[in-house]
């Protein structure tokens, strides 16, 4: 039973970093489309920022709707990212552990 555990573990940590750099690509994506760099008409754009976005709002739009209005800037993918580093720290203690 303990090795399907740590493989759960593994599999979760896996599925963390994943996220981890889907979330980062979509904050740069942002960016580059908040500073006309790269044009949302284009339709592989759109399908690229839209994937992002769905994916990514369903746990930013919480944070967001937690944190105090800051103005223009956007904190949220800050907090899911030290959220994912916390969650991967408990795997990798506790999956240790087992």
């Amino acid at each position: 039973m303990q090795p399907l555990i740590v493989t759960l573990f593994e599999l979760l940590y896996i599925i963390l970093d994943l996220f981890k750099w889907v979330l980062l690509i979509g904050v740069i994506i942002s960016w580059l489309i908040a500073f006309n760099v790269i044009n949302t008409r284009n339709r592989f754009v759109y399908m690229v920022m839209d994937f992002f976005e769905r994916v990514t709002e369903p746990v930013l739009r919480p944070i967001r709707n937690v944190m105090p209005n800051l103005g223009g800037i956007d904190i949220s993918p800050i907090i899911a990212l030290l959220g994912v580093w916390f969650l991967q720290s408990l795997i990798v203690r506790y999956g240790m552990m087992m």
